[in-house]
């Protein structure tokens, strides 16, 4: 059952009727009003707070009205009487009853501040209760659909704010506050801040408030911090998420956020990597290049990567591998978005790991440098533009230039911008400058190919012309099929 108590003092009295005491056939329903008599024998209006409020303790009484024996039953009472929730969506509805709840959690927060006494195993559980009551929630379907469609974002890109964000940011600062207490003893709250919470305060990094999820953040921070014992737990269920996020939705709001708290992490790992680091890497992070809504949280997986990379130099040539892997075909704006997070990562690769890629990974540039797409081509020669890389490339130019000369030359030749066409000049101008000898064999062998494909096309045409004319003059007899004429042939081909 609940009851709230609303000083008449303070509050509107409220309505006659409301003020008569239940019988006993009738027991008070939330919202309902109950003439309650405290200690001191005030007459007390009624409002909503759960029977787990300790006996004897008014929930609205402030904290220096009470003794220091009794602020802890206090706390427990005050927060009993904020497990009543309200809906925000109507700002009239149970306004007196909101007032009340806002000012117990700002009496709370002002509480936990002053670490004025050390939080027992009652008032532990009441803080986990009350903050799970507030806080967890199951968003549904049509609230979350409007955020990812297809992959892309609606057209009306403002963010979503929730009503009750005001009443929710007050229960999120008292549990920042509650958590980082110094009153607060790890080992007796992890019992209460267990498994089940952290799963459910994970999973309403969902949210499509960005507050919201700031603070989620900010909390997640100092839990993995404090409780040592869950790190792992929070790792896996993390990895959990982001596997159901590339292999099932492809809809999550809070992956940006869950990432920079991850590469936050990353960066605290002991060296050398354990193997579970590596295979969270290869397994979650890398895939996470999949989904169309990269562009999303593009720059918080690309810090977490570099993380990686800078923790283990060798990593850069597993990375480059799965870029290569995960390569997006159709999409021009991921492709400029991988050239970006390629060049990040030669840019930082030793002439050995660098060996172990460089001709898949150069046949895949060369074929960008093609694009007809001029973001695409630009960027890739944009490669150019980087001292390290272009001392890689000098250092295996006799592997590098064969592959990257056709397509500089198909652009210098026929590509349609004036940027690209520019920047091809000058690339390769700078393979011509590197090793001139190399540049006039593959130029040598360029033409041969050329000739080559342009006798056998010849040799093609003459074959079809063969063809055509010997139809023509064919007589038809029967059922024979009439042949199409040379002309609609050749309009054909």
């Amino acid at each position: 059952m609940y009851k709230i108590f609303l000083r008449k003092s303070k509050l509107p009295k409220p309505d006659s009727e409301d003020l008569s005491p239940p019988t006993s056939e009738q027991s008070p329903s939330p919202g309902q009003s109950v003439v309650v008599r405290s200690n001191s024998g005030k007459r007390m209006s009624s409002a909503v707070f759960p029977a787990s409020v300790v006996a004897g303790i008014e929930p609205l009484l402030p904290f220096k009205d009470v003794p220091n024996s009794e602020k802890l039953n206090l706390f427990v009472s005050k927060v009993s009487l904020c497990c009543v929730t309200f809906d925000f969506s109507d700002p009239n509805k149970n306004s007196i009853e909101k007032l009340v709840k806002r000012q117990t959690l700002l009496e709370l927060l002002d509480f936990v501040g002053s670490g004025s006494v050390r939080f027992t195993e009652p008032a532990i559980l009441a803080m986990c209760r009350m903050c799970a009551v507030n806080l967890f929630r199951v968003f549904p379907p049509s609230y979350r659909s409007s955020v990812v469609v297809g992959g892309e974002n609606n057209d009306d890109d403002d963010p979503m704010f929730d009503p009750a964000w005001p009443h929710l940011q007050i229960v999120y600062d008292l549990l920042l506050k509650f958590i980082t207490s110094p009153c607060l003893d790890a080992k007796i709250a992890k019992k209460y801040l267990d498994h089940a919470f952290i799963v459910r305060l994970l999973d309403v990094f969902d949210s499509e408030d960005p507050r919201e999820r700031e603070c989620l953040k900010t909390i997640l921070h100092r839990v993995y911090g404090k409780f040592m014992v869950h790190r792992p737990f929070i790792r896996r269920s993390m990895s959990n998420i982001f596997y159901r996020f590339v292999f099932e939705t492809e809809k999550h709001c809070g992956i940006a956020e869950l990432l920079e708290f991850l590469g936050s992490i990353v960066s605290g790992f002991a060296l050398p990597l354990k193997e579970e680091h590596k295979i969270f890497l290869w397994r979650v992070l890398i895939p996470l290049h999949k989904p169309k809504s990269l562009g999303n949280y593009f720059q918080q997986l690309s810090y977490c990567i570099t993380q990686f990379i800078d923790k283990e130099p060798k990593l850069g040539s597993v990375v480059i591998k799965g870029l290569l892997k995960f390569w997006p075909i159709t999409n021009s704006q991921k492709e400029v978005m991988f050239l970006s997070e390629v060049e990040e990562i030669v840019e930082a690769m030793s002439v050995v790991e660098f060996q172990k890629v460089m001709v898949p990974l150069f046949w895949r540039i060369a074929s960008c440098v093609n694009s007809c797409h001029y973001q695409v081509s630009e960027r890739a020669l944009f490669l150019w533009n980087n001292d390290q890389i272009v001392n890689l490339i000098a250092h295996n130019r006799q592997v590098i230039l064969p592959i990257m000369f056709t397509a500089l030359e198909k652009n210098a030749e026929s590509h349609w911008n004036p940027s690209v066409l520019n920047l091809t000049l000058n690339v390769r101008k700078m393979f011509c400058e590197m090793d001139e000898a190399l540049f006039m064999s593959c130029h040598a062998r360029f033409q041969e190919d050329e000739a080559k494909e342009s006798s056998a096309a010849e040799k093609r045409k003459e074959t079809w012309e063969r063809l055509e004319k010997a139809a023509s003059v064919k007589p038809i007899t029967g059922k024979t099929a009439v042949l199409v004429t040379p002309l609609a042939t050749s309009i054909a081909c």
